[in-house]
């Protein structure tokens, strides 16, 4: 079955740096358009970023410059460099695939951005 494992989230103070890892299987992941989501305390999920399948990569307009999307076929993972974080970057992050007609969900790594 389709399986996503987010992993890297941790406490970082204002200006700090993460790497997001979304560790995948169950599917073809060469295939397939791999997306970050990010959903903050009461507020509602937001895309963040996503490669697709063809190479193409979309990084949502706030965070441009300080996060980068990238992915390992061979690995079957897509990671999430994230520099000069912000406390508005706090957030559970999430890895998204959507596949043979349904949408998958990882459990989430939590950012926190606070000094």
């Amino acid at each position: 079955q389709v399986q996503l494992v987010e992993s890297g989230g941790d406490f970082v103070e204002p200006g700090g740096s993460l790497r997001l890892s979304c560790a995948t299987s169950g599917f073809t992941f060469s295939a397939n358009t791999i997306s970050w989501y990010r959903q903050a305390p009461g507020k509602q999920r937001e895309l963040v970023a996503l490669h697709s399948h063809t190479g193409g990569t979309y990084v949502k307009d706030s965070v441009k410059g300080r996060f980068s999307i990238s992915r390992d076929n061979a690995k079957n993972t897509v990671n999430l460099q994230m520099s000069s974080l912000e406390p508005e970057d706090t957030a559970m992050y999430y890895c998204n695939v959507f596949v043979d007609g349904s949408n998958y969900w990882g459990q989430g790594t939590q950012v926190t951005v606070s000094s």
